[in-house]
């Protein structure tokens, strides 16, 4: 097991955002690859945890065959773009957004006086030129939620081999997911492989197994 510490690594950004880099996978970063970062999971190829200045944007830019995973942790963005322009996402929603060969472009805002707190993960497209999709989800009730991946027999999550829950976690609960995963603390405090575990920690492990010492939130992403 191997965890990486949010703040033990640099912290960067653009706009009118600030971040930290967590997974930056050398598929796509390559010699750009910050020291310490994971290199993620299947075709996880990052993971960011920002923080939007006050009124804070990212400005509006553009991707193209990459699907763009926004998961809010604190206060709340509103979202501009090419893809269901006008959303408003608060704490536990979660947007995703496949760019495919057409691409998209957005900007998100932060409309308030105060900071927030954002995840954004992007995961490679098992097939290219795809069509553009959006969907939003939430994740405020206990347990696991997922919001990417799984069979393509199914129409509620974008298919995908790597896939992606946010999990709710009470005191006292456990979470096991079997073979390699990369899980994120958002929220809380626990217990894995021996280690003790805190928000901001970033754990790369087989058989994981997470048992809340406090309530807790956190993102996983494995292979199916």
């Amino acid at each position: 097991m191997k965890i990486i510490k949010r703040n033990n690594l640099r912290r960067g950004g653009f706009a009118g955002l600030r971040e930290t880099r967590l997974v930056m996978s050398p598929r796509v970063f390559r010699n750009q690859r910050e020291s310490g970062t994971s290199s993620g999971i299947g075709r996880l190829v990052y993971l960011a945890d920002a923080q939007f200045l006050p009124h804070g944007d990212t400005r509006m830019h553009a991707h193209r065959e990459i699907d763009v995973i926004s998961i809010m942790v604190e206060g709340r963005i509103q979202h501009e773009g090419s893809l269901e322009h006008g959303q408003e996402l608060t704490v536990d929603d979660i947007q995703v957004q496949r760019a495919g060969g057409e691409g998209f472009r957005h900007n998100e805002i932060n409309p308030d006086p105060e900071k927030n707190r954002m995840l954004q993960l992007w995961v490679l497209p098992e097939t290219a030129n795809e069509e553009p999709a959006y969907q939003v989800f939430s994740a405020s009730g206990k347990g696991r939620t997922r919001v990417y991946g799984g069979s393509p027999e199914q129409d509620e999550t974008i298919p995908s081999r790597t896939v992606i829950d946010v999990a709710n976690l009470e005191k006292g609960d456990e979470i096991t997911q079997p073979g390699g995963s990369v899980a994120y603390v958002t929220a809380g405090e626990g217990s894995s492989g021996g280690e003790t575990v805190t928000e901001g920690d970033l754990v790369e492990t087989r058989d994981f197994k997470f048992k809340a010492v406090t309530d807790s939130k956190l993102v996983l992403a494995y292979e199916i």
